[in-house]
């Protein structure tokens, strides 16, 4: 399932439901009917529409709502079910999950994450999951399916008390259990890391295979897809049989491994030198030239082994190309790739809006599931509620900023998925810039820190919500300071004023006072007041996002610092800033457009 899932919720108890249980879905949000969901992720109008709009896209539906529903929303829709996702029923009162369709598509496991989370059984349908308790077209994860439509034969063979037989090519694979087997049995089900052309029955590969891979700095991706294409061809391996790509950590931000590993639809897993190093012993190629160079003897050869363990064996040793290695290593057992290595450490930098939840965007929400450690200021975590269920928090206070962004560094550089949560947009006087500014001037010393991947997702700002709540100020050219002078002097502040003045620049104020600075926004608007009139509408917006916010319009001559904190973003019209009835709007010149010479008439009134 690439596309998050979704829940939906019609009234306050199916929120409540859904609320509990999305934290323990990766990625997944909830929407909620609009007016009767408060605080959901996303609000809709139309239901049908919606659950349609989201099964079309790909995304696994729970509704928290009568299965007619969702049965009458799909319906139009179905035709391929081996591509269509997987749709769930879940009571209100959470005394029952049902897979309705794609039960074999994740629909069964969903159903029971969900039953685990609420202590019950689900309500599972499907014929080998109420007979035998598992479906062999849907095999445990990291399995794959060569020829799924070959299940139907020894499927239907079981459901009518058949045996089957299991024909397993490999040492140590205990799956399928409990189904009657004999060898002798017409349907069968093959398990092997072979390829099979035109298998005599269902064709299942084992995740048994561990890839270790090295290459030289920046070496092409298809370089090293092809070296591992024709090396697994030549030793008559399936690429479905491979639980993950493997190399030594100064790989961990090599594009062609990641690409690899993308290419594979596996995880990439690292380990440090002096890891490798232990399987120097079981190496077919040590390279004194390798251990100069990184520590170790062995890349591609250690990576492998190490990943499976003392009772695996290396099955392929080093294979080259001009610029990369690879080698293979056969397990004794399946392997579960969360167990191996470490994976590339990940840093989201995720602006959560004012924090209200319908404010946050779907990839800020889906950031923050993906994580297994959040990093910020406590407030900014309490804001997320149960998005921080099961996570990690690292808090720090006020005026702590370079120790939260050098700890979510550190956290990413051990290999975990970090959410360093800021207010508002992480990139607008937040800790973005300071991340890149720690890379830049302690990245040198901290290399592992250059390795992470970096993600940067925005929030809605406080001047958009500002600007929103009191109309379109900002509909103009616009400019935003910040009137502390903690890290920027006053005489600069000063200069960036007069020129927003001279501009004429619509004009949004962060950190406007504190309880120390009391002078910075009297000496700005009387700045501002040398070139545009007292009359400038002026909008106060306090707590934006939060039960105590307040919205009010004064002007630029009325305008009171003492009403002023720093909770409140102050947004100083420019000379056409003006108010029609409680609203704030700054034209952009459609007037003069739609009436002058060669004005615009093709919009015309249909009636």
């Amino acid at each position: 399932m690439s596309a998050a899932p979704v829940f939906i919720a019609l009234n306050p108890p199916g929120l409540a439901l859904a609320r509990r249980l999305a934290p323990g879905l990766s990625g997944a949000e909830v929407h909620g009917l609009a007016g009767r969901t408060k605080g959901a992720d996303r609000e809709f109008t139309e239901t049908l529409a919606h659950l349609r709009s989201l099964f079309a896209l790909g995304h696994p539906l729970i509704g928290v709502c009568a299965s007619g529903i969702l049965i009458r929303a799909i319906a139009p829709l179905l035709s391929d079910k081996t591509g269509e996702p997987p749709v769930l029923a879940l009571a209100a009162d959470g005394s029952a999950v049902v897979p309705l369709i794609g039960g074999h598509r994740g629909g069964n496991r969903l159903a029971a994450i969900l039953g685990e989370a609420l202590a019950i059984r689900p309500a599972l349908t499907t014929g080998g999951e109420v007979a035998f308790g598992l479906a062999l077209d849907d095999p445990p994860p990291g399995w794959r399916v060569a020829n799924p439509a070959a299940a139907k034969g020894p499927m239907a063979a079981l459901l009518a008390g058949l045996p089957i037989a299991v024909d397993r090519r490999l040492p140590g694979l205990d799956w399928p259990v409990g189904l009657p087997e004999d060898d002798q049995a017409q349907d069968r089900v093959i398990l092997s890391d072979e390829p099979i052309d035109s298998p005599d029955g269902l064709l299942i590969h084992p995740p048994v295979l561990t890839l270790g891979v090295g290459c030289d700095r920046n070496c092409p991706p298809e370089e090293l897809e092809a070296l591992v294409r024709d090396t697994l061809a030549k030793a008559n391996l399936s690429p479905d049989a491979i639980a993950c790509v493997t190399s030594i950590d100064l790989k961990s931000d090599e594009t062609a491994v990641l690409a690899l590993a993308e290419r594979l639809a596996v995880p990439a897993r690292f380990f440090s030198a002096p890891v490798l190093e232990t399987e120097r012993e079981r190496l077919a190629n040590p390279s004194e030239v390798v251990f100069r160079e990184v520590g170790c003897h062995g890349v591609s050869e250690g990576a492998a082994l190490a990943a499976v363990g003392p009772k695996g064996t290396l099955v392929v040793p080093k294979a080259k190309s001009a610029r990369a290695t690879c080698a293979i290593a056969r397990a004794a057992a399946p392997l579960d790739p969360e167990t191996i290595g470490r994976p590339r450490g990940h840093l989201f930098i995720v602006g959560i809006g004012p924090g209200e939840a319908r404010s946050r965007t779907p990839a800020a929400t889906q950031a923050i599931a993906a994580s297994t450690d959040l990093v910020g200021y406590g407030l900014y975590l309490d804001l997320l509620g149960d998005a921080t269920s099961g996570k990690v928090r690292h808090e720090t206070g006020l005026g702590h900023e370079t120790e939260r962004a050098r700890r979510a560094l550190e956290l990413a550089a051990e290999g975990r998925a970090v959410s360093l949560v800021c207010s508002g947009d992480a990139g607008i006087y937040a800790l973005a810039t300071l991340v890149f500014e720690l890379l830049e001037l302690e990245g040198p010393q901290n290399p592992t820190w250059n390795r992470i991947q970096i993600t940067v997702e925005p929030g809605v700002s406080a001047l958009q919500v500002a600007a929103a709540r009191s109309g379109a100020p900002l509909n103009h050219d616009f400019c935003a300071i910040s009137l502390s002078d903690l890290l920027t002097p006053w005489p600069d502040i000063e200069r960036r004023l007069k020129g927003a003045a001279l501009g004429d620049f619509v004009v949004a104020f962060y950190n406007p006072v504190s309880k120390r600075r009391r002078d910075q926004l009297p000496k700005a608007r009387a700045i501002l007041l040398e070139h545009r009139p007292a009359e400038t509408p002026v909008v106060l917006a306090r707590n934006l996002g939060r039960p105590e916010e307040t919205v009010r319009v004064t002007t630029l001559g009325a305008l009171d610092p003492e009403e002023v904190d720093m909770l409140t973003v102050v947004l100083v019209g420019s000379s056409n800033t003006r108010t029609v009835g409680p609203w704030v709007y700054t034209p952009r010149g459609y007037a003069r457009k739609d009436t002058g010479p060669g004005a615009d008439k093709s919009i015309k009134e249909v009636k």
